[in-house]
């Protein structure tokens, strides 16, 4: 009985076939995962710079309002208060000093805040995804040799 010769390239080739089609869907699994798996990282960094750049512009909110509030009755108490020892004029100059080194300091905790937060985007997530684009580009490198 003579039997069918198989040729082993043959063979070779249909197994081949067969764990490249398998290969090929892992790795188009795998990609889709590690994708979402990319832009869950890029959300949860973007909310946390998001509530860094919020809290920093909160700072600046607040030290304007206090400034305003302040500024027409502490102005008016303190140079009264201090007129009775000087000059009305010194008096004034004084206390409009004293005002600007207090709104300086806000203005400092607020620009900090802000740049704790910024720029506003992902970097972990970049960093991350331009790492995994070298792996697979390395892989591919090796698959080919």
């Amino acid at each position: 009985m003579a039997q069918p010769s198989t040729s082993p390239s043959r063979a070779t080739d249909g197994s081949e076939q067969g764990s490249l089609s398998e290969l090929l869907q892992q790795l188009t699994d795998q990609t889709t995962r590690l994708a979402h798996k990319e832009v869950e990282l890029a959300k949860a960094e973007m909310a946390v710079k998001g509530k860094r750049i919020g809290i920093g512009a909160g700072a600046f909110s607040f030290a304007g309002l206090l400034a305003l509030l302040a500024l027409g009755t502490l102005t008016a108490a303190a140079v009264l208060g201090l007129a009775t020892g000087m000059e009305g004029w010194l008096a004034a100059l004084i206390v409009a000093v004293a005002y600007l080194l207090i709104a300086g300091a806000m203005a400092l905790v607020g620009r900090s805040r802000i740049q704790a937060g910024t720029p506003p985007v992902p970097e972990q997530a970049v960093e991350s995804v331009k790492k995994d684009i070298e792996e697979t580009k390395q892989k591919a490198k090796e698959g080919r040799g």
